[in-house]
């Protein structure tokens, strides 16, 4: 018989009936006298019992012969496991299937870890699971993750559907555009010293799609960026790639809105409420420190400025003087922090290009620091209303320019935070997402090394309406229609409306960011061109689909929901890439390789 059901399937309903299950087995043990094989599929396991005394003698002794994730047929009748053995956590746990016949589908070698045991499994090196993908993928955790992705995907495309969006694909190989990450550059065999590049995102050619009439577009789009590996990043990844025409902001923030909340029910059965917070970027790093908050604690930055403007404490007074700010956070309950934490927390402070960290400790009714004596009762009392100091509390300043010192102050809340998780002190609940919007971001950005201005997004992003007039004048003052979408302190992504006249756009190219007229002509000019023919006012979004699937699954790293990912460094363990490639094929891309490197094997 081939497979009836699948491993997670059997219910009290099916006593009674003759079944094949078909899966790898999961485990065997022999007791008194009986085999228990407990076989799985993708969708879960089921119990199997295998009595000598109704069997062949081969039949059992084959049983009894399987290990671990060999992969068999197993047909037999369903019934109802005996008293007081029944398995709660399993779905199937109240029946199981009295063995009549056995395949052997295929055997299994010892595997290099076990796949069977979450507590073991999940301990294994990385780079062993990664190397062995296709054994860690068998993991139920694993399939969980893929299984959530599916869904992700599947919600998003009927909802774009039903939104009137058009899923297009746009081209893989794509013209250089060094502007942001370093790109993957493909040789082009037919003209020899031409390259394509890989795209770091649809950008450019969804623009040009609603210029040509597709009005609203979108699709999960594979993208490319050569960068440095993080828990959040790989060199090739997923994207909700969008784009509409004839929209405003509240246009994106709507439909992204409904977006998530069907997501969001889809996987994981939670109703997300809308519409979202909203936080300017002015606003978001005032009182977090950062661009993409995590909202569900407090902590937040309280402002000192003016308390501390004509203070005795030299430091916080001569950043004052500099016109810079004094900054500070109460961490609630981690007065007894170790040296290490604070040294941790210095290096942080450092690392902005402070020369130490001030801090208050409070214990035993006493406010502990070698600043605490250069503080004014006025100062001290303005302290304690307006971070509510209390015993056991930890008091951190930064006193530096605005931005620097709300980063420092940003950095080290979420350093505390998850010290504060790590005692029991700070609790977030796991089915928790604060969503927010992070709006009305500075357009441009200074390179001080470079003297000029660049996009602090990409050059395509419009500026607000009454700003632009301030581009030639005072382009730090210049906003941009940009906005991102965070949850939980994780940037989901982002996007913006657009520059639509080509006028403008060539303004921005260069005279505002100084691109030369010919480099403008060389990497844009075809962008210009059409937008000469008539482009309708247009914006969109990105949102990191890996991330989003992170998210939803639980995990910190997005290696954990892509089947197979690249390690930290770049490669793939499993099939041994990047690798070297024959002279021959060099010689056919017209390529020099100066760099010593390793012949492939012949094949």
């Amino acid at each position: 018989m081939k497979r009836t059901h699948h491993c997670n399937e059997l219910r009290p309903a099916h006593i009674g009936q003759t079944v094949t299950l078909d899966g790898w087995v999961h485990s065997r043990r022999d007791l008194g006298g009986l085999i228990f094989i407990d076989v799985r599929d993708r969708e879960g396991r089921t119990q199997s019992v295998f009595d000598p005394s109704d069997l062949p003698k081969d039949l059992f002794e084959q049983a009894a012969a399987l290990r671990s994730e060999c992969v068999v047929r197993i047909t037999g009748k369903v019934r109802a496991r005996p008293d007081g053995t029944n398995n709660t956590k399993i779905p199937t746990g109240e029946v199981e299937v009295m063995a009549s016949a056995l395949e052997l589908l295929n055997y299994a070698e010892v595997l290099p870890f076990p796949v069977d045991d979450p507590e073991v499994a999940s301990k294994v090196n990385e780079e062993m699971r990664l190397k062995y993908r296709y054994l860690d993928l068998r993991r139920p955790e694993m399939v969980r993750n893929l299984r959530v992705r599916s869904k992700a995907a599947t919600a998003t495309r009927f909802f774009m559907d039903e939104q009137g969006f058009l899923e297009v694909e746009t081209p893989i190989l794509f013209k250089s555009t060094p502007e942001g990450a370093r790109e993957f550059l493909v040789p082009n065999r037919r003209e020899p010293g031409t390259f394509y590049a890989l795209p770091q995102s649809p950008q450019q050619f969804k623009q040009i799609l609603m210029v040509g009439g597709v009005e609203r577009y979108y699709q999960i789009a594979r993208c490319f960026r050569d960068e440095d590996q993080r828990a959040d990043r790989q060199l090739e990844f997923s994207q909700i790639d969008i784009e509409m025409s004839f929209i405003e902001r509240e246009d994106i923030y709507n439909l992204i809105e409904g977006l998530l909340k069907r997501i969001w029910k889809s996987t994981l059965n939670i109703d997300v409420l809308t519409p979202f917070k909203r936080l300017t970027f002015q606003e978001a790093i005032n009182r977090y420190g950062i661009d993409k908050p995590d909202t569900r604690f407090g902590m937040e930055l309280v402002d000192f400025t003016e308390e501390f403007r004509g203070s005795k404490f030299k430091i916080f007074a001569g950043a004052v003087a500099n016109q810079g700010v004094v900054k500070a956070i109460n961490a609630k309950g981690l007065a007894g922090v170790t040296q290490g934490q604070m040294d941790t927390m210095t290096e942080y402070a450092k690392s902005f290009g402070a020369k130490g960290l001030a801090f208050i400790k409070v214990e035993g009714g006493e406010w502990k620091s070698p600043i605490v004596r250069f503080f004014s009762d006025a100062e001290k009392a303005a302290l304690t209303s307006k971070l509510a100091i209390e015993e056991g509390d930890l008091i951190l300043f930064a006193a530096d320019q605005w931005l620097t010192a709300c980063e420092i102050l940003g950095k080290i809340r979420l350093y505390c935070a998850e010290v504060l998780k790590g005692q029991g002190k700070l609790s977030v609940p796991a089915d928790r997402f604060d969503f927010l919007w992070v709006i009305d971001f500075p357009l441009l950005s200074f390179d001080k090394e470079q003297n000029r201005w660049y996009s602090s997004h990409h050059p395509f992003t419009a500026p607000v309406a009454e700003d632009i007039p301030m581009l030639k004048s005072d382009p730090k003052k210049v906003r941009g229609q940009h906005y991102d979408i965070v949850v939980n302190g994780v940037e989901l992504g982002g996007g913006s409306i657009r520059i639509h006249q080509p006028d403008v756009q060539k303004m921005v190219f260069e005279e505002v960011l100084q691109i030369a007229p010919d480099e403008t002509k060389l990497r844009f000019g075809y962008m210009l061109e059409a937008f000469r023919y008539g482009a309708p006012p247009h914006g969109g979004i990105a949102l990191g689909f890996d991330r989003l699937i992170a998210i939803l699954c639980g995990t910190p790293s997005i290696r954990d929901v892509i089947a197979f990912p690249k390690t930290a460094k770049g490669t793939c363990l499993m099939t041994e890439s990047p690798s070297p490639v024959s002279a021959r094929q060099l010689r056919d891309l017209h390529i020099e390789v100066k760099a010593a490197r390793q012949e492939p094997p012949a094949v």
